[in-house]
């Protein structure tokens, strides 16, 4: 189990330790507790879920709206039943059921998705004036899925292709000894990103591409400039060829990222 894979399954851990017990949380749960990167992830992680669920806690719903879906679904249910046959006591006049998307049942569905989505955009969402090295620390910091998977990196390059995303000119000639995990595709500010994922030695490697012109030009200078103490203990480095800007991301040290570039 790689560390992206351990950030999937801890996602869906809950407080209270009610999941340890299952096989995969708690394989996931000894990898954050054996690697400092991962659990720094995961203290975080479970810190914003805090945050979030006291933050829902302390919505107060509007007055009337538990009597208001009880009543919607007596009459519904009434309704029903009418149609379907005789029902005790007496007549009234039947209710035109509503339709499947206005019961009080799939409306409160869709206000909880509406929130977990607002939630996952804001996690997501560029910060106004963020530079193109900090979303990208940002992004592998929050945890993410890679879309496509595989160790040949020639297919990877024909999905991103596919997918409209950036493809690298000539990764340095290091990037060649590392074990390709998979890709994906971004959006940074408007503009279409490319992220390749590779391993070695447990320590992995996030590499973005976005086009010079859509990203921050100032900062996109040919060589390889350095970073370190990022978020999450990581290192990063950008650099630029003629065409595109890259961010690579590692959660290696600074001194064993040097040389790949």
């Amino acid at each position: 189990m790689n560390n992206n894979e351990a950030k999937f399954i801890l996602s869906a851990y809950r407080p209270g330790g009610r999941d340890a017990g299952d096989p995969a949380m708690a394989t996931a749960l000894a990898q954050a507790k054996s690697d400092p990167a991962l659990g720094a992830w995961f203290a975080r992680e479970r810190a914003h879920d805090a945050a979030v669920a006291w933050k829902l806690r302390a919505v107060v719903p509007p007055v009337g709206l538990r009597e208001a879906i009880l009543t919607g679904a007596r009459v519904s249910g009434g309704a029903a039943r009418e149609v379907g046959g005789e029902r005790a006591g007496p007549k009234v006049r039947p209710t035109q059921r509503r339709a499947w998307w206005a019961q009080p049942g799939w409306l409160a569905a869709v206000a909880a998705v509406a929130v977990l989505v607002s939630l996952a955009a804001w996690r997501m969402t560029p910060v106004r004036g963020e530079a193109f090295e900090e979303f990208a620390v940002n992004f592998v910091d929050k945890g993410f899925m890679l879309q496509k998977r595989g160790v040949d990196v020639a297919s990877l390059k024909v999905w991103l292709g596919e997918q409209r995303g950036p493809l690298p000119e000539a990764l340095p000639a290091k990037f060649a000894e590392l074990r390709a995990l998979g890709c994906r595709t971004l959006t940074f500010k408007g503009q279409d990103v490319s992220l390749m994922c590779f391993e070695r030695g447990g320590k992995e490697f996030h590499v973005f591409v976005a086009r010079r012109e859509g990203v921050d030009a100032a900062g996109a200078e040919r060589g390889p400039r350095f970073l370190d103490g990022q978020k999450g203990g990581h290192v990063a480095a950008t650099w630029a060829d003629a065409k595109n800007r890259y961010v690579v991301v590692s959660d290696a040290k600074l001194e064993a990222l040097k040389p790949w570039l």
